[in-house]
């Protein structure tokens, strides 16, 4: 029995396919931590606009408890890049393969 399907999630923003990372290094000596579309829009959502993860459900399209996983991901994520000094790039869901 295959998982089931993916509910599709609206996100903003054309970050995808571009990297954070820290200067002076070349992007290919980093570790790369792949940050995806909706746990960047959740970030952007909850931590950037203030919204509540409700409000930011209901603008992508999921549930509460969907966005509260997601975000919490997103920023243990974004957390590790930022304090062992790894990249954030930034990556559609489609692009997983």
């Amino acid at each position: 029995m295959s998982p089931r399907p993916k509910k599709a999630r609206k996100c903003q923003g054309r970050f995808c396919g571009k990297a954070f990372k820290p200067t002076g290094k070349p992007l290919t000596d980093l570790i790369q931590i792949e940050l995806h579309r909706d746990e960047l829009e959740a970030l952007r959502l909850c931590d950037g606009e203030g919204l509540t993860q409700e409000e930011a459900g209901k603008k992508m399209g999921v549930s509460r408890g969907t966005i509260q996983r997601i975000i919490t991901i997103a920023r243990k994520k974004t957390a590790t890049a930022l304090t062992v000094g790894h990249a954030l790039v930034f990556i559609d869901a489609e692009e997983q393969g």
